[in-house]
């Protein structure tokens, strides 16, 4: 890995060549580079959680000046509860999953000895822009290594000590494997975004990671393939067999174990005649410290509770993504009405339902157009080490090449491969004298 201050062109070529190399290394070679990783940032963990602190002080100043949110300070704070061990944990995570590289998908015999496969491979260059989250260097390393990819990674400001810090860290632990200096760049050059969103020649992909504006900016710049989600506008809907306890706990659960994350519940629908379920809910929701904004109906069902904060909810409520202690709340009819409200509002992230009714919870699943949809679950299993997949490069609600949680297999594309002896295809065709194709599924 390097620190680099090129030219956005050059940290591309660059990344492009190291890329052809990385992809023909062999499964060993990668995974005893994570293990390097590994070990390099435990034993740089003092320096690294140092810089993260300073940079905290600043984003703190700035945060009580209004020129950084409160939830981008959140998600830079690497020195939070587990946040450290989970970033670590995750680099071996990876490391052990299955090898993504040359899995053979398909096998076709075209003819006697003309055989045709379909075979995984990278997707090349990687270019991730992200704001705050300091462990993303991390991750995406991880990530890009195990898959043959290579990565250009660009850091918001409010985090460039402990950019800086952890890529230091990894540069010099990959000093001792076989992965090229240019797989894995971090640049530090300032306000080269629109440059590096210019080099389709060489960049494949790009994966934002930060707030909406950034995605759509670079969404609206870019003629490269673009990764990602712009919002993580997430609904539960609360229907009438719902089980009162099971449905405080994944509410509760979904919108206040982390409200800051783009999983976080933002929308709570609730069918009318499931109102009377509604106020042991937030009862539940007020001692965590969440203000309800709910339309007329829902806060008729409040009237009287104790400790409950209502604010009248606005139109625009509906299709605002807080991250923080607040939480929409909509009446809806039914079960139809509720389906067309978040299809509607939601930004096709995650959505769930809480119900006893087999039935009506297919229907949910089946219907509602997001990433994630689950029955009876907190939103905040959308996650890639809640998946399995070890960690993520981002959540994507795109709706070709990979959806959701995005691991090792979303940074994977595919070539097929003929093996023949000689074979042309003018001997091929209708009519007479014309050879058939077999077109054979073999075994994998």
């Amino acid at each position: 890995m390097s620190l680099t201050n090129a030219s956005p062109a050059d940290a591309a070529q660059a990344a492009k060549s190291a890329s052809h190399v990385l992809q023909t290394l062999s499964a060993a070679a990668r995974n005893d580079a994570l293990t390097v990783i590994h070990d390099g940032l435990a034993a740089a963990k003092d320096e690294i959680l140092a810089a993260n602190a300073r940079d905290l002080e600043l984003a703190r100043q700035a945060a009580a000046d209004g020129k950084l949110s409160q939830s981008l300070v959140s998600r830079l704070d690497l020195g939070k509860k587990g946040k450290w061990e989970d970033m670590l944990k995750g680099i071996l995570d990876v490391r052990d999953l299955p090898d993504p590289v040359g899995r053979v998908t398909l096998r076709t015999r075209l003819d006697d000895g003309l055989d045709l496969e379909r075979v995984t491979c990278p997707i090349g260059v990687l270019l991730i822009i992200f704001e705050a989250r300091p462990e993303v260097i991390a991750n995406i390393a991880s990530l890009a290594v195990k898959s043959g990819n290579a990565a250009i990674l660009k850091g918001g400001k409010e985090s460039t000590e402990s950019f800086v810090a952890i890529s230091t860290a990894i540069s010099r632990a990959l000093e001792s494997s076989q992965v090229p200096n240019g797989a894995i760049q971090l640049v530090t050059t300032r306000d080269v975004i629109p440059q590096l969103l210019a080099l389709d020649r060489y960049i494949d992909l790009v994966i934002p990671r930060g707030s909406n504006e950034l995605v759509r900016f670079i969404k609206d710049n870019t003629k490269i393939p673009v990764l990602g989600h712009a919002d993580g506008l997430c609904s539960i809907f609360l229907e009438p067999s719902a089980d009162p306890q099971k449905a405080a706990d994944v509410i509760v659960d979904a919108k206040t174990s982390y409200p800051a994350a783009c999983n976080a519940l933002e929308t709570l629908v609730v069918q009318e005649s499931a109102l009377s379920i509604l106020p042991s809910v937030a009862s539940a929701l007020a001692s965590k410290g969440v203000e309800l904004r709910c339309d007329a109906r829902s806060k008729a069902a409040l009237q009287g509770l104790p400790k409950v904060k209502v604010v009248d909810a606005q139109d625009s409520d509906y299709d605002t993504e807080f991250l923080s202690l607040t939480l929409a709340v909509k009446t809806v009819a039914d079960l139809d009405e509720a389906i067309l409200h978040i299809n509607a509002h939601g930004s096709h992230h995650t959505d769930a339902i809480v119900t006893e009714n087999k039935e009506h919870a297919e229907r949910f699943m089946a219907a509602v157009d997001s990433a994630g949809v689950y029955w009876n679950a907190s939103t905040r299993f959308a996650d890639g080490m809640r998946y399995g997949f070890g960690t993520e490069v981002g959540i994507s609600t795109n709706k070709i090449h990979s959806r959701g949680p995005v691991g090792l297999e979303g940074l994977m594309i595919y070539k097929y491969k003929i093996r023949g002896s000689g074979h042309v295809t003018a001997v091929y065709g209708e009519g007479e004298g014309r050879k058939r194709f077999k077109h054979e599924s073999l075994p994998l």
